[in-house]
């Protein structure tokens, strides 16, 4: 199974920004599809940004224009970069990985390994 780890996340005020990693003990390339989640306590967990085989994105509605996820082969990372973050972007993000590719890439059953999660918390 691979490991994932990540890092990255803060407290910022709204209006910021934020890179969050994801490292892997495997190669990034071994796995067709990775993907960034996030977790309220107390609510289902939700399908923030995906990326297949290094190039085709998905992202859910809230974060499209503001979020970018990327993928760097070499460093065994994935990335996702959020920018103008809002108080509502405040959650615990997880990463995930698949060997598959996804009808639904931003499902969180889709995914076999998980991290264990890296806070990000937005002020008004």
């Amino acid at each position: 199974e691979v490991q994932l780890v990540e890092s990255g996340g803060a407290s910022v005020q709204a209006g910021g920004s934020l890179r969050l990693s994801c490292t892997t003990s495997g190669s990034t390339a071994s796995s067709d599809l990775w993907g960034w989640f996030r977790q309220d306590p107390g609510k289902a967990r939700e399908g923030v940004a995906a990326i297949y085989r290094g190039f085709s994105r998905s992202y859910t509605d809230s974060v499209k224009g503001r979020f970018t996820i990327s993928q760097d082969d070499d460093k065994n990372t994935v990335y996702l970069q959020m920018n103008n973050l809002k108080p509502e972007d405040t959650a615990m993000y997880y990463c995930a990985s698949s060997p598959d590719w996804a009808a639904r890439p931003l499902r969180p059953n889709e995914y076999t390994s998980w991290g264990q999660g890296t806070q990000v918390t937005v002020s008004p």
